[in-house]
């Protein structure tokens, strides 16, 4: 899910309105090849230079395979292998816990999300970590620009994010 490496942080600041998700997603429409377009900072993916993309495989115990991908400057591939399953039956399906490392688990909180599924943007409830994903390697700028506004409008601070160099083969 997005491009979550692993956790979150242990608290979440109290001086904004809680994040809001999508109502709902089709974990089906949602599963496959997403290409990472922006994200905030993070130590999980401080080595990926480019190319990054999270795969989602439907399981049929109704958890997601998640496989994150990217290359190091070097060139060479990195990879992350998880499982992701809905943090709460009785709740939104968008908001998830993925794990890379048993027993830590990270939010993955589908905050947005194109009605076609062709892009979507995942969070976590403290706005330290953001990821902007598309179906394509890239996003029309006039778009990426609309969908800025409505992160600021979730109160993260989108002057943080790193734009996402994607060389599709």
């Amino acid at each position: 899910m997005g491009t979550v490496w692993l956790a979150t942080p242990i608290y979440a600041s109290n001086s904004q309105p809680p994040l809001q998700v999508v109502p709902s997603v089709d974990l089906a429409r949602y599963a496959g090849k997403w290409y990472e377009i922006a994200r905030l900072p993070n130590r999980f993916q401080r080595d990926c230079a480019a190319d990054t993309t999270a795969t989602y495989i439907l399981r049929s115990d109704g958890k997601i395979t998640v496989i994150n991908e990217c290359s190091k400057a070097d060139g060479r591939r990195k990879a992350a292998k998880g499982t992701a399953h809905v943090a709460d039956p009785k709740g939104p399906n968008t908001k998830l816990k993925v794990t890379f490392f048993w027993p830590f688990s990270g939010n993955y909180w589908i905050i947005d999300l194109d009605p076609e599924y062709s892009w979507a943007v995942v969070g976590e409830p403290g706005r330290d970590f953001l990821w902007i994903l598309s179906r394509e390697p890239r996003l029309d700028e006039a778009l990426y620009q609309r969908i800025l506004e409505r992160v600021k409008q979730q109160g993260y601070k989108v002057e943080r994010l790193m734009k996402t160099a994607q060389h599709p083969s």
